[in-house]
């Protein structure tokens, strides 16, 4: 029985890891990286076509961006996650390929002009319907056998809408091993959303670490913190330019701000517009609407709606879709809030707002998630003061300010409360899903308080389940295959013959995969 850290392994993007027991493979996650790592792709052990069962945490692209890929490379599968997950990321998967056909288009231009050959996206629009179509959405608590060999039930994560923990039972040769994925666990009591489930029992534990090392300002200080911000902006003139997650940061944003102009906090500034310029997170607005709040939200937000109340309206909020409607925000003289994606400020319209804000001292800047190392959200909290937006440099003069309490993720603290759920505790602990300070820190920190077994893998490493510690061993090195174009292939493949190099049976099996990919590449 093998786990296989294929992503997200001392790095917080591109989540996949892969299980397999008795001859089957199951895949939890494939999604896209980013940040420093964005040029980075998975190199799977086996052809995509040999996995046979895919399971999707939640929707955020850093753990279902890859997944065209994965289809493309000939998985037939179903992928199953919860309803509000497959919806979700229908709309996620058509806005990274639309991103990627825009960005580039705008490369090819440049390539043009110096003689270079064109590039091609990533994968196409079809290709991340096709993804799209094969979500198989099932309950939270519904324990679903899929093989012989596995059985899953989804946990409320308390993340995004819709996001899960992963509880899967593996059976390779009469022994059974239950092996939990965290996936991305919740802050706790954050607006919307319940808190993160509990797990009683696990053999095996992935657990994520985001903020491994850090803990959150109390609930209660983010709406303060929130406030002092807006009010000390508008005083200005100034307008406050959020960059927010579409799915999960904007609807919370959107929940406090309909709060706090209803309680009547902004005096003076009540007719200060909410500019929601971002057609995807409007998109995600409409599914949070027509979700099952049983299902998803916490007493508080079943109360409100029980009231009539429309927790993510309110007369201040403008809704921005078009080209036009977002050009016309930038033309808005007065105090306002522009909330747009995406969250890091690497891609989509929130670089438009940027460019036209941050050289003014009287506007803020506010980052209300994690901003990955490499990312231009993340150079900006640390203080850069000229960076460049759309081709042009930007003299960085507003303010920067941040608020970590408005984190969708689980502090030290909450992954402490977490952890300590299990009854029966996890006889191995791999903590993923942090950089590499983070999961360290985390890591020495359930083997002094919890004396867990724990360890933080890195990419490319893979564990023996059925083995008595959690020990890791290092990918095998081998001449690599990549999913190229045709022509790239056949010069690879000259390459390795003059070289003489001997493949592997999993290299070969990556060939069969790079083929299909290549070939499909080739018909487009």
């Amino acid at each position: 029985m093998k786990l296989q850290f294929l992503g997200a392994a001392q790095t917080v993007t591109g989540s996949a890891h892969l299980l397999t027991a008795g001859g089957k493979r199951l895949l939890v996650d494939f999604g896209m990286f980013q940040g420093k790592d964005a040029e980075r792709e998975h190199e799977l052990p086996c052809a995509a076509g040999e996995i046979d069962f895919v399971v999707s945490t939640h929707a955020h692209i850093d753990h279902t961006g890859h997944l065209p890929l994965l289809v493309r490379g000939g998985y037939h599968g179903e992928i199953f996650s919860t309803e509000a997950t497959a919806k979700l990321a229908g709309i996620l998967l058509a806005d990274s390929a639309h991103i990627q056909k825009m960005d580039t288009e705008w490369e090819n231009r440049k390539r043009l002009r110096k003689g270079l050959p064109p590039v091609e996206p990533l994968y196409t629009a079809e290709e991340a319907q096709r993804a799209a179509a094969m979500f198989h959405p099932i309950e939270y608590g519904e324990k679903l056998t899929l093989s012989p060999e596995f059985t899953i039930r989804l946990v409320d994560a308390g993340h995004i809408l819709g996001s899960a923990i992963v509880e899967v039972w593996a059976t390779e040769g009469g022994t059974t091993s239950k092996v939990v994925f965290s996936g991305d666990l919740g802050n706790l009591n954050q607006p919307i959303l319940k808190d993160p489930q509990f797990v009683r029992e696990a053999d095996v534990l992935l657990i994520e670490s985001t903020y491994g090392n850090r803990v959150h300002p109390e609930a209660g200080d983010v709406k303060a913190q929130l406030t002092e911000v807006i009010r000390d902006t508008f005083a200005r003139g100034g307008k406050v330019v959020i960059p927010a997650f579409a799915v999960g940061r904007t609807q919370e944003l959107l929940y406090y701000l309909r709060e706090l102009y209803h309680a009547g906090t902004f005096k003076k500034f009540e007719r200060c517009p909410v500019f929601l310029d971002s057609p995807l997170a409007i998109e995600a607005t409409q599914i949070f609407n027509e979700s099952d709040s049983d299902d998803y939200y916490d007493r508080e937000a079943r109360a409100a709606i029980a009231r009539g109340e429309e927790i993510l309206e309110f007369p201040q909020l403008k809704l921005s879709v078009t080209a036009d409607d977002s050009r016309s925000i930038n033309a808005y003289e007065g105090s306002c809030i522009i909330i747009s994606a995406s969250g890091m400020c690497d891609a989509g319209r929130i670089r438009h707002h940027l460019k036209y804000t941050l050289w003014d001292e009287r506007n803020t800047v506010l980052l209300v998630g994690f901003q990955a190392e490499g990312t231009l959200g993340r150079r900006l909290l640390g203080g850069e003061k000229q960076v460049r937006l759309l081709g042009d440099e930007v003299a960085v003069k507003a303010q920067i300010e941040s608020i970590d309490g408005l984190s969708a993720h689980a502090d030290r603290n909450g992954l402490l409360r977490w952890v300590k759920g299990f009854t029966q505790k996890p006889q191995k602990v791999f903590v993923i899903h942090g950089e590499p300070e983070a999961a360290l820190d985390f890591v020495k920190t359930l083997q002094d308080d919890l004396g867990l077994d724990a360890v933080a893998p890195k990419i490319g490493e893979s564990a023996d389940l059925l083995a008595r510690t959690a020990s890791l061993t290092a990918a095998a090195t081998h001449p690599q295959v990549e999913s190229v174009t045709l022509v790239q292939l056949i010069a690879q493949l000259q390459a390795l013959q003059s070289s003489g190099a001997a493949l592997s049976p999993e290299q070969l099996s990556q060939l069969a995969g790079a083929v299909h990919a290549a070939m499909s590449v080739a018909k487009r």
